[in-house]
């Protein structure tokens, strides 16, 4: 069982920058791909971001290329999310996910969750 707990979030104004982090329990955590996802209200919940086991491979959604970094300290047992250039398009509760082995940009392939972290961004 893998439990995932997000802090970081908060109001920025664009252009601004924020860091996202997700502390994971678990033993086997550094076997899972993790994931960064974001919920906007009425909107379906969007792929941002994932990172291997490893940290070798990465990848993001287009509209964050650029601007966002996803990584990972397997010994702190943490994943982050730097966030640059922020725009209100990009205000959403954000999400960090766990997935056994493989790589997914589908949400409901994911096994884990955390609560979310609420990031706005204003204009």
């Amino acid at each position: 069982q893998v439990q995932l707990v997000e802090s970081g979030g908060g109001l920025v104004q664009a252009g601004g920058s924020l860091r996202l982090s997700c502390a994971a329990s678990g033993r086997t955590f550094s076997s899972y791909f993790m994931g960064w996802f974001r919920q906007a209200p009425g909107k379906e919940r969007e792929f941002v971001a994932v990172i291997s086991w490893s940290g070798g491979s990465t990848d993001y959604v287009d509209s964050v290329k650029g601007r966002f970094t996803i990584s990972r300290d397997n010994a702190k047992n943490t994943v982050y999310l730097q966030m640059n250039s922020l725009k209100p398009e990009d205000t959403a509760v954000y999400y960090c996910a766990a997935k056994r082995r493989f790589y997914s940009a589908i949400a409901s392939s994911y096994d884990y969750w955390g609560q979310g972290t609420q990031v706005t961004v204003s204009s």
